[in-house]
């Protein structure tokens, strides 16, 4: 058994497993008290790999896993596959030149988003793909033909205007493009910026007036991605880290770059204007893929201060916790935040003879350095924490954060409302359900987005 175990990828173990069922259920068991003013849908996506194998915790297939909850009732979980051509046809060789440039064959398995009365469930380097609001496919997005390109799996929505913004990363030139997308779904703007080369930018920053772009030292290898020989990302000590900031309605003429201390991004918390400063708090990693694909030192908080005045840029290091995937309030991106939330990496506990995981919820008090956690408590490890507010909200922090807990001791999952302000261990609500695989990003989305 030892032997088999060994032949099996680390990503695909524990609770990497696949789940190859997908469940409609309803009668849901509730623990604790749902609020009554939830009326949507929380939904995350994975990397779920259809054929049961993946080469890399990045390359499975999407698999959606949603509930419904309404006045104060779980009404239903389904988890479905996104339907990918990889999922119709699971032969198709993903490392395959001419796949990988056809913009419909993504494996929508990063997150989740809603936007102009559409679900997009999204990965980086292809088209979106819609789903409906009871988790069926509806295809992949090109904005009435208006993308031609790749399109981020971290776009941002204002809260202030309701538009999109977002971007594209490519392995071949232009390789990055940045997109505008109206309140009620239109593409409006395109805009090709330039770059030093093809380097992985996951995920990018807004402002009330301008977005930043991340150019850092984690770079394609062409060969290695046309050929399938391992991980086609690595870290090139010799590529600039830096940040380029442009107005939200600019162009590649007014990118303005600060150079930073070599570094990697995968998730910003936020960013937002003081004056003519940039202030933006982000997951730092002093690199990532540097010796392998596996290479990456854990991340903690930092705040990256760009002044458009001077062009000068200053690092400060926030937190040494071990953190990822943070988020603030939706009503707060590209605004001042006073608190922000991510994800306690994974601590292990010795019990008698085992070790066993536990994870839980780091919340940061911006404005007074402080910091406070939820423990999950011993073989209970959780996803992204996704902030909600309560109605009638008094406080940045009157609300409610949402993910999915796996307990290790039960080979189950829970869907877990815990609250923000006081950061409690007790939960508000849980619902039972089924195993769900390790996931990456999610989001809440009320049923006026789709219903």
């Amino acid at each position: 058994m030892a032997t088999m175990m060994e032949d099996v990828p680390v990503h695909l173990r524990g609770n990497g497993r696949p789940e190859s069922v997908e469940h409609s259920l309803s009668n849901l068991t509730v623990k604790g008290s749902l609020p009554p003013e939830l009326d949507g849908r929380y939904i995350r996506t994975g990397a779920n790999p259809f054929t049961g194998y993946s080469d890399h915790p990045f390359a499975g297939d999407g698999m959606v896993h949603g509930i419904r909850i309404s006045d104060g009732k779980a009404e239903w979980y389904r988890n479905r596959f996104v339907q990918t051509p990889f999922i119709t046809n699971p032969d198709i060789n993903a490392a395959d030149p001419a796949v990988m440039m056809d913009m419909t064959m993504s494996k929508a398995n990063t997150h989740v988003m809603g936007h102009a009365g559409r679900l997009l469930v999204m990965e980086e380097a292809h088209f979106p793909y819609v789903i409906d609001g009871d988790m069926n496919t509806v295809g992949p997005l090109d904005f009435d033909g208006v993308l031609t390109s790749s399109f981020t799996a971290h776009p941002k929505i204002c809260p202030e205007t309701g538009e999109m913004l977002a971007f594209g990363a490519s392995v071949i030139p232009p390789h990055l493009r940045y997109y505008r997308i109206s309140a009620d779904g239109k593409m409006v703007h395109v805009e090709d910026i330039t770059i030093g080369g093809p380097v992985m930018m996951h995920d990018f920053n807004i402002t009330r007036n301008h977005v930043i772009f991340m150019d850092l030292p984690a770079v394609f290898d062409m060969q290695k991605a046309m050929t399938g020989d391992g991980m086609p990302i690595g870290w090139d000590e010799n590529y600039p880290s830096r940040f380029g900031v442009m107005p939200r309605d600019g162009n590649d003429s007014q990118v303005k770059w600060f150079e930073l201390n070599p570094c990697y991004v995968f998730h910003p918390m936020n960013s937002y204007e003081e004056g003519d400063k940039i202030i933006l708090d982000v997951l730092r990693y002093d690199y990532v893929w540097r010796d392998s694909a596996i290479d990456m030192p854990p991340a903690a908080l930092w705040r990256f201060t760009l002044d458009l005045t001077t062009g000068q840029s200053h690092e400060q290091q926030l937190d040494d916790v071990a953190t990822e995937f943070p988020r603030v309030a939706e009503s707060l991106v590209g605004l001042k935040h006073r608190y922000g939330y991510a994800m306690r990496l994974d601590d292990r506990d010795q019990i008698g003879d085992s070790i066993s995981s536990r994870g839980g919820i780091r919340k940061y008090d911006c404005e007074t350095g402080a910091t406070a956690d939820i423990d999950y408590g011993p073989g209970r490890t959780g996803g992204e924490p996704v902030f909600v507010p309560s109605a009638n909200s008094k406080a940045e922090d009157d609300g409610y954060l949402m993910t999915y807990v796996y307990d290790e001791n039960k080979d189950a999952s829970e869907f877990v409302i815990m609250d923000a302000a006081s950061m409690d261990n007790e939960p508000i609500a849980t619902v039972d359900l089924p195993r769900i695989p390790n996931g990456f990003h999610g989001s809440w989305t009320d049923s006026s987005v789709a219903d």
